[in-house]
C-alpha cells in the first residue's frame, strides 16, 4: 500500500505519472497489478510476465514506445526472472521509480538479478523487505551500495567503520548507535503491530 501511494502521490500531486517499474516474486504479481487497480485505478499498470512469445508481443507493443504519448502504462510490474531474461528492453528505458519487493534478493551484490538490476537507468529506487540481515553488514552494505552507489562505494570501507568485531562493549556499542543514525534516512522501518 505504501509503494502503490508513492507513486499515487508522484502522479497526483507532482504531475509524474512514470514509467515506474515494479520487480516482484512471481507468487505476488496478480496481487500487486490487483492493489494497484483497487487503490489507484489512475496508473495505468502493465502486467510484464508470460511465454517468450508473449513477452515479445508486449515488449513490441509497448514498452517499445517512440514517445510518451505513445505510451500506454505508467507501471511495469514484472518478477525477478523476466528482469533477468528482458534486461535488453528494461534497460532501454528510464524509469523513475524502480520498486523491489523482497529486496533483500539484492544482498549479494555479484547474483544475476543484482547485477541485471544495476544497469537500469532509475532516478528513485524504493526496496522493500521483511527479512532481517541477520547482522551481516556485508549485505547491509550491498543494499545501501545499490541505493547509494556514489555514497557507499567500498565494502571495505564500510566494514571498517562498522567492525563489530570488538571486545570493547561501549565501542560496539558506539559504533551500533552510529550505524542507526546513518541508517535512519534510509530505512523505514515497521513493526507487525504497526
Amino acid at each position: 500500500m505504501q509503494s502503490i501511494s508513492i507513486l499515487a502521490y508522484m502522479k497526483e500531486f507532482r504531475n509524474v505519472d512514470g514509467p515506474h517499474l515494479v520487480m516482484v516474486p512471481k507468487s505476488t504479481l496478480s496481487n500487486w497489478c490487483n492493489e494497484f487497480k483497487r487503490f489507484c485505478p489512475s496508473l495505468r499498470v502493465l502486467r510484464f510476465h508470460g511465454s517468450k512469445e508473449e513477452r515479445a508481443d508486449i515488449v513490441e507493443e509497448h514498452l517499445r514506445a517512440h514517445t510518451i504519448a505513445d505510451r500506454t502504462w505508467d507501471v511495469v510490474i514484472t518478477t525477478y526472472e523476466v528482469v533477468n531474461l528482458e534486461k535488453g528492453p528494461l534497460t532501454k528505458i528510464a524509469w523513475k521509480y524502480l520498486v523491489i519487493d523482497e529486496a533483500h534478493r539484492l544482498k549479494n551484490e555479484d547474483s544475476q538479478f543484482s547485477q541485471t538490476v544495476r544497469q537500469l537507468s532509475t532516478q528513485h529506487r524504493l526496496l522493500l523487505t521483511g527479512t532481517p540481515l541477520q547482522n551481516n553488514l556485508h549485505e547491509l552494505w550491498a543494499l545501501l551500495n545499490f541505493l547509494l552507489p556514489d555514497v557507499f562505494a567500498s565494502s571495505e570501507q564500510f566494514d571498517e567503520w562498522f567492525n563489530l568485531d570488538v571486545d570493547d562493549m561501549e565501542m560496539k556499542q558506539r559504533m551500533i548507535t552510529q550505524l542507526h543514525k546513518l541508517l535512519r534516512p534510509f530505512m523505514l522501518r515497521r513493526l507487525k503491530v504497526d
